[in-house]
């Protein structure tokens, strides 16, 4: 088998030899074949030889070889360069096995013959070859083991002085679309090296970059390059590039290989550089001779690159009988003109996206139906049209696709269906036919390969409670014409379904029902929703009603602990004010409390606090730290020591409340002295001789929040004509106002109502409280009267 493998092979290479002298001279082919034969008994080669170096020139040119004679071997023979008188063969492509394949490292090391028994794998590889692109793929896997490519490129020379991409391998789809036209820029060096003939072996990336414009996104994917002229003719016009990730130079056998490669492919390009027609036309051709004979709109187009390689327009290239533009040209009238001469609204819109994403990836494109406005017999109508497109070689396969009206109207009957969760049905009482829409046995749950019920039979797939009022309705529907609509229930897989059907009759001349068509709609998502938002209802009321039961006895626990005072009271010589405003919201209340007693000593003790939450429980403790501190302070206890006994409560209290704020002050009627304290509360505001100022608080954590709070007290006189207010945090909050800004507004009040006439406290809380309230509030208004003259 493999001397018959390589006998093809060798005839194979001898006909191409052949036919490349015919070609070059014009000779008969036993002409061509003796002249091979004498070129190889002239030249002491064999014929297969001599066919290689017809096609592909492997030899290097003489003056390249070293001038020094090679050393002679025991036979007389030599071991390079050309035969001497004795008829010694030069350098041959020997007929041996494939010996393993090597690495880029390991070629630079061969000597010659190792590069004669890879020119000659890669000799016995192209004879299979039919194209360039083969061609570019076969090297690549050939010089891969060999010098390390990655990438391999062909590019020929255009007549303008461009460059067209003809082969690659190693490079993705759409660089090589980028690519596949290059115009004659400077700066690119596959042109700079078929102008100069010479190799050009770039292998400083950065320099490179500054001088040519690299081909790969990013470049320094291949940080090595080699661009080499194949001579194909008299002059060289295809570019080989041979594209490594590595950095490393091109060791000098490494271009001594390449070089060489580059003169064997000369011999296979030049069977392709004869023109060959294009397929397009004929292609074009052939597909308009079809579309000639098809109905509907259809159109092959051809893309136009721009020198980027970017599509700018395609070009009609068969159209059917029944294609038109926007100016009315039809059929054959379309060819060689331009897509956006004919439609120019689809520049850039999703259809133009499509045509691009079938033309690349080779997917069929189907776009979404899309309304398009024309002209029928000289009246405007809007029609539905979609396009398809395919790829049909290099160009696209263009149909439109347009939906008739009775499409349409099917269309939307079963979108009407789908959306409206209903389907309609009809039943014939003469011929006992019926039908159903597709949505009805999925309403019902039933298998089309079934059929449809009777209509008498309909009772019988609800549930029995269901069943009389439908089956009666039915009855008086068939007997008397009367139509119905009837809500049932049927029974699922997944539970209970509801449904609905409405069904009215068609009679006849002499007024007997004969036909009946109505709908059956699914309303289980509704009457699901409905009996959610009663039992919904049903919940809110229940604890609406909880919540104001538990307010209403809350209100009157509270107004049993905290008797308001009709009028300012007087305390150790002190007049004070308290005011009470409860929240704005009708179901909770809060835990603000106050006390303003008159002590056994005839001091006075003010406390003003805040429990955290609403309900029944803040009340409750509430009424608890405020009985407590005013025992404890009564019986002797320190402003200090109350608050820290008050937080040991609620920290081992197991009916309190959380946390809780508050400040105790003291007044001693002689001296005027005030002493206080608090525990995380705000600070009392003191007016003082036209001037407000909040009173700098000593420490003190508020209650219920450590078990090692420390609290500290402090003193101040009181002057007469002085006001004390002690509030709580409900009269300086606001919704989306900060607390400082409060305690401004706070002191800005004051000073705005200063007077000392009975109802100043409520001018004051209306300034104060001005929009939503949702906290209690709480105030204790401490007048000292001014001094008598």
């Amino acid at each position: 088998m493999d001397r018959l493998q390589d006998l093809a092979a060798t005839s194979a290479v001898v006909e191409r030899a052949k036919g490349a002298l015919m070609a070059l001279t014009g000779c008969s082919p036993d002409s061509a074949h003796e002249e091979l034969l004498h070129r190889a008994k002239a030249g002491g080669r064999t014929l297969i030889e001599e066919c290689w170096l017809t096609l592909g020139a492997l030899m290097p040119p003489l003056e390249d070889l070293d001038p020094a004679p090679p050393a002679a071997t025991a036979d007389g023979g030599g071991g390079g360069g050309d035969a001497g008188a004795g008829g010694g063969a030069g350098p041959v492509f020997r007929a041996v096995a494939e010996s393993p394949v090597r690495t880029g490292a390991a070629l630079q090391a061969a000597g010659p013959d190792d590069h004669s028994e890879v020119l000659a794998r890669i000799g016995r590889a192209l004879v299979r070859v039919g194209s360039p692109q083969e061609l570019a793929l076969c090297l690549l896997e050939r010089l891969r083991p060999e010098v390390g490519a990655d990438a391999v490129l062909l590019f020929r020379r255009l007549p303008e002085g461009g460059l067209e991409l003809i082969g690659h391998a190693g490079v993705g789809p759409t660089l090589a679309a980028q690519w596949h036209r290059v115009p004659p820029l400077a700066g690119v060096a596959p042109l700079d090296v078929l102008r100069s003939h010479e190799p050009c072996w770039l292998e400083d990336l950065p320099s490179d970059r500054s001088r040519y414009l690299l081909i790969g996104d990013p470049p320094e994917r291949w940080r090595s390059r080699a661009w080499l002229p194949v001579t194909t003719g008299e002059t060289a016009d295809v570019a080989l590039g041979v594209l490594r990730g590595s950095g490393e130079p091109f060791a000098p056998r490494t271009r001594e290989l390449l070089l060489a490669v580059a003169r064997l492919c000369a011999g296979r390009l030049r069977a392709f550089e004869t023109p060959q027609e294009s397929p397009t036309a004929s292609a074009a051709e052939a597909v308009q001779t079809v579309f000639d004979v098809l109905p509907g709109t259809a159109v092959l187009l051809t893309p136009l690159r721009s020198a980027s390689g970017e599509v700018e327009d395609y070009r009609i290239d068969a159209a059917t009988p029944d294609s038109i533009d926007v100016l009315g040209r039809t059929g054959r009238e379309l060819i060689g003109l331009r897509i956006l001469e004919c439609y120019p609204s689809v520049a850039g819109e999703p259809l133009w996206h499509g045509y691009l994403a079938a033309l690349t990836t080779g997917e069929p494109y189907e776009g979404e139906p899309f309304a398009y406005h024309e002209v029928v017999a000289g009246l405007p109508r809007v029609a539905t049209y979609s396009v398809r497109a395919a790829r049909l070689g290099d160009g696209l396969i263009v149909s439109w696709i347009r939906h008739d009206p009775a499409e349409r109207q099917e269309q939307r009957l079963a979108d009407v269906q789908r959306l409206g969760n209903l389907g309609w049905a009809n039943w014939n009482l003469v011929t006992y036919e019926a039908s159903w829409s597709v949505q009805v046995y999925a309403i019902l749950g039933r298998d089309p390969v079934r059929g449809p019920v009777p209509l008498e039979r309909l009772p019988d797939l609800v549930l029995p409670e269901d069943a009389p009022v439908l089956s009666r309705a039915v009855t008086e529907l068939v007997r008397a014409g009367r139509s119905f609509d009837v809500p049932f229930r049927i029974p699922t897989g997944n539970g209970v379904r509801h449904l609905r059907v409405v069904a009215e009759a068609v009679a006849d001349q002499d007024g007997t029902p004969v036909e009946v068509h109505g709908f059956v709609q699914d309303l289980t998502a509704q009457r699901s929703a409905e009996l959610a938002l009663v039992e919904s209802e049903r919940a809110v009321l229940m604890q609406r009603g909880i919540l104001q039961a538990e307010r209403a006895m809350a209100a009157r626990l509270q107004h049993a602990l905290l008797p308001l005072p009709s009028k300012p009271v007087e305390l150790a010589g002190l007049r004070v004010d308290v005011s009470y405003v409860p929240a704005q919201s009708e179901i909770h209340v809060s835990g603000d409390w106050f006390s303003a007693i008159e002590l056994p000593d005839h001091n006075a003790l003010f406390v003003v606090g805040d429990v955290a939450g609403h309900g029944i429980g803040a009340v409750a403790t509430m009424a608890q730290l405020r009985f407590t501190a005013k025992g404890m302070v009564s019986t002797g206890s320190s402003l200090t020591g109350a608050l820290a006994r008050l937080n040991t409560l609620l920290l081992h209290s197991r009916d309190s409340h959380g946390t809780a704020t508050m400040v105790l002050a003291r007044y001693e009627r002689e001296g005027r002295r005030l002493s206080w304290a608090q525990a995380g509360h705000l600070p009392p505001l003191l007016l003082r001789g036209g001037e407000a100022r909040f009173l700098d608080r000593p420490a003190g954590m508020l209650l219920g929040a450590t078990a090692s709070p420390v609290y500290q007290a402090a003193e101040f006189r009181l002057e007469p004509g002085d006001r004390l207010l002690l509030y709580t945090d409900g009269l300086v909050e606001r919704p989306g106002e900060g607390l400082d800004a409060g305690l401004t507004r706070l002191a800005a009040a004051v000073l705005a109502h200063p007077t000392d006439e009975p109802g100043a406290l409520e001018a004051l809380l209306a300034a104060m409280l001005q929009g939503e309230r949702r906290d209690d509030v709480c105030v204790l208004d401490i007048r000292v009267p001014p001094e008598t003259a």
